[in-house]
């Protein structure tokens, strides 16, 4: 977990207790009042990702990458962001986070390609697997 953090990320930390001014005007200002709340934050400093709680190891490796993959796809960069995404769902396929990056790994293939065969991929791989979740139900438009 920690060569994963310190490879992906510029970590700081800022402890409710040691540094209660700090934690509040972070907490005022990313409307984080609760801990632990993990923030992914870009090079602006602009939320794109919240881990909010404590998480099993597996669990918060998921949302990280989920968070990397998202900064990926609002920076428009679709192969990082489809190759984020489908890395969740093969390494992670059991977390919350894997239905959730299945949507997206093909909302990334059709934005980088414009073909909506990616999306109706998507939507069939949701028939195999991650049936009942929301994200089958979004992925459902596109059969």
């Amino acid at each position: 977990m920690v060569r994963f953090v310190n490879q992906h990320f510029l970590p700081a930390r800022v402890h409710v207790k040691d540094d209660a001014a700090e934690f509040k005007r972070y907490g005022e200002r990313y409307n984080a009042p609760w801990t632990p709340t993990i923030l992914e934050l870009d090079a602006d400093g602009v939320e794109r990702h919240r881990v909010e709680g404590f998480l099993p190891a597996d669990d918060l490796l998921a949302q990280l990458t989920l968070g990397l993959a998202h900064m990926g796809f609002q920076q428009q960069r679709w192969a990082d962001a489809e190759r984020g995404f489908r890395e969740i769902v093969q390494q992670f396929p059991h977390t919350d986070a894997a239905p959730e990056a299945l949507y997206w790994a093909g909302v990334a293939r059709y934005k980088a390609t414009g073909n909506a065969a990616s999306l109706n991929d998507t939507a069939r791989a949701f028939t195999q697997r991650y049936q009942d979740s929301t994200w089958a139900k979004k992925a459902s438009v596109w059969r």
